[in-house]
Formats: structure tokens, C-alpha cells, sequence
């Protein structure tokens, strides 16, 4: 066992863990994590949920006490995973007021319906603050065309942000610029922008999937060069936005109120081919401020064998200009890659939170008292 995990941590990278159930929360090992494996956030997404509560472990009596009050499915699976959220969030506390708020942070969802309605992602992520009523909570909102607005309405509110779903270099300077937008607004309302925190969740592996789909499909010689490099030359690129956005006149007026950067998140950061290293976006993302979500798997991994070797992002950008015109000269088009991932991603979201309804339905219906 090396103590990789920590080597990460000094590089300047906040390790959060991409899963969350009560059996987690209940069993101490939430808390193992953080002591043991410097974890210090955690990230939630319906497919997170629905994997969860299917498999049940430690549900069943807030589930039959939900089915007694005939409670709808909706209202159900918020108190369900509003319940997780706010347990691993007391859990998190110590890490959130050592940090100053910076992490020690738990992220939740809006509906994915709402994806493609700004008013109604704003009112969800209200609604959701409320609920779960935590300082060290993040409202998850996905970088949709619609989203973009809600997330300066949100912010500007003073409600911390994760923007998720992000692909593509240019939906990510927007979601930087809705953040900004969104302080301006409200440090206008007088509101603390020190409270105010947001990461952003850009996402790595779903990247190389589809692109070496393409590449294979081509099987020459320099598609197969090309394979297993667009994630890490994209997110690399993201990085160099950031840097660029926070050292802007813009950023420096919102610096002196005490506004804090949106970190950068590397997200769907498990490796989804074997044929590469299970640490790839592990080892080749390491730079200061960022945050890597990992699956406990990719956490173990990196723990176990990760190759962590300082700085793998700054000073590479040319590089990974290089490797994304090389992808398109062999004629796939980025734009349209991270559109189809962006729509994809809202599809697959969607249809877990489908499922999760689904499978809690049939639990309040099992649990239902029979009448008379």
C-alpha cells in the first residue's frame, strides 16, 4: 500500500468519493474513508440513488413508515436521498469547517427531468437547500443550455453549486461565465461571497469511450496512435480555461470580496477500458485546486498503485492541442462528440431516476398495510 492518495492530496487535489448509501453512512465506513483514505466530499447522481436503495440495504424502515403515510413515489425518493445527503454531510462537517468550507462537501441532485427547464431547476434546487439544510451541501445542476441561466440565479441566491454534465471547452467557459454572473449578482444583493462555493464537474472517461468507438471504427494506423488520449487533452485544455477566467479582471474585482474560484471536477474519472491503466485519469489530471470524484474502486486503485508524480496538467496544453487536432484531422468532430455525450448524459440520468421511481414504487407497494 503506497500512500498515494496522500501524495494527491498535497498535490493540491481534493479527493471525493463518487457514491453515497445509507449502508455506507450506517456500517462507520463514510467516516473510514475520510480518516483513512483522505476523502473529504462526496458526489451523488440518480444513478448513485437508484443503485442504492435497489439493493435496499438499510431502507426498509423509512420505506415502510413513507408507505403507512401513503406518501407520493416523488416525495418518497426526496426523503430518501435528502436523508442520505444530510447524514453524510454531518458526517463531512469537521472536514468542511477545517477546510473553511472549501470541501468536507456532499452533492445532490435536481430532478434530471427538469435538465431542459431553467424556472423549474431553480425552484428544485431551492427546494433542495431546504430540505437537506446543510452549509456543506452543493445543488447539482447539469450545464444544458437551460441550466447555464439557473445556475447564475442560483448562485446569486447564495446556494453553493456543482454544475455537472460538463463535455465540451466551450460549455465550460459559459458555465464559468454563469458563475461569475451569478457572484456579481450576489455580492449586488449583499450577500457573503465567501460562503458561496461551486465546483465544476467536467467529465473525463465518457470522452475516450465515444471518441475510441470512432477510432476503431477507422482501425489505420494513426487512429489507432490516437486512442485513449482525447479525455485527458480535454479536461488538460479545461484546465487552462480556468486558469485563464481566474486570473481575469472580471475574477479580480469578485477576488476582493472574498469570492471563492469554481474548482475545476474531474468527474467519471473510472476507467472504462481495460486495456488502460485503472489510474489514468487519476495520475494524468494532477494540478493545484482541482477535485477528482472516484469511484471506490478507482479510489482503492490510486490508493493501491497509483502513479502520482506531481504536476501532470500545467505545462502540457500544447500537447493537448496536438492530440484533439489529431482526432479531428482523422475526421471526427469534437463538437458533435460532446454534444451527443452532453444529450446522453441528461438521457442517462434521466432514465436511472426513471428506475429509481420505478424500483421505490414497488417498495411502497410491497410495504403498503393492508386495508380494513
Amino acid at each position: 500500500m503506497t500512500d498515494a492518495l496522500k501524495r494527491l492530496s498535497d498535490e493540491g487535489v481534493a479527493i471525493w468519493l463518487d457514491d453515497l448509501s445509507r449502508k455506507r453512512i450506517t456500517s462507520g465506513n463514510l467516516a473510514e474513508l475520510i480518516d483513512q483514505q483522505h476523502v473529504v466530499g462526496v458526489t451523488t447522481n440518480p444513478s448513485i440513488f437508484q443503485k442504492a436503495i435497489s439493493h435496499g440495504d438499510g431502507y426498509e424502515q423509512q420505506l415502510a413508515d413513507l408507505a403507512v403515510r401513503k406518501v407520493t413515489v416523488e416525495e418518497a425518493v426526496r426523503m430518501i436521498t435528502t436523508a442520505d445527503v444530510r447524514d453524510a454531510a454531518d458526517i463531512l462537517r469537521p472536514v468542511f469547517d477545517a477546510t473553511g468550507g472549501q470541501d468536507g462537501r456532499v452533492s445532490i441532485e435536481v430532478d434530471p427531468r427538469l435538465a431542459h427547464n431553467t424556472p423549474a431547476t431553480i425552484a428544485e434546487a431551492k427546494q433542495l437547500a431546504w430540505l437537506v439544510d446543510r452549509p456543506n451541501t452543493l445543488i447539482k445542476i447539469p450545464a444544458t443550455r437551460a441550466g447555464l441561466p439557473a445556475i447564475t440565479e442560483v448562485i446569486g441566491r447564495g446556494i453553493s453549486v456543482n454544475v455537472t454534465l460538463i463535455f465540451s471547452l466551450q460549455r465550460y467557459r459559459e458555465v464559468m461565465d454563469a458563475y461569475l454572473a451569478g457572484l456579481e449578482k450576489a455580492k449586488a444583493a449583499g450577500l457573503d461571497l465567501s460562503k458561496i462555493q461551486s465546483v465544476a464537474s467536467f467529465f473525463v472517461s465518457r470522452v475516450d469511450t465515444e471518441i475510441d468507438k470512432r477510432l476503431d471504427a477507422l482501425g489505420t494506423p494513426e487512429a489507432k496512435e490516437a486512442r485513449g488520449k482525447a479525455a485527458v487533452a480535454n479536461a488538460r485544455l479545461a484546465y487552462e480555461a480556468y486558469e485563464e477566467v481566474f486570473s481575469s479582471d472580471r475574477w479580480a474585482a469578485l477576488d476582493k470580496a472574498q469570492a471563492n474560484k469554481q474548482r475545476p471536477l474531474w468527474a467519471s474519472t473510472g476507467v472504462k477500458d481495460p486495456a488502460y491503466k485503472d489510474t489514468l485519469y487519476v495520475d494524468e489530471l494532477v494540478a493545484p485546486g482541482t477535485v477528482n470524484t472516484m469511484p471506490e474502486a478507482t479510489l482503492e486503485a490510486t490508493a493501491d498503485h497509483g502513479g502520482i508524480t506531481g504536476d501532470t496538467v500545467r505545462g502540457r496544453y500544447e500537447q493537448a492541442r496536438a492530440e484533439l487536432a489529431a482526432v479531428e484531422k482523422l475526421g471526427i468532430s469534437y463538437d458533435e462528440v460532446v454534444q451527443l455525450l452532453e444529450d446522453e448524459g441528461v438521457e442517462k440520468f434521466e432514465a436511472s431516476w426513471n428506475d429509481l421511481l420505478k424500483s421505490t414504487e414497488a417498495e411502497l407497494e410491497r410495504l403498503a398495510p393492508s386495508e380494513g
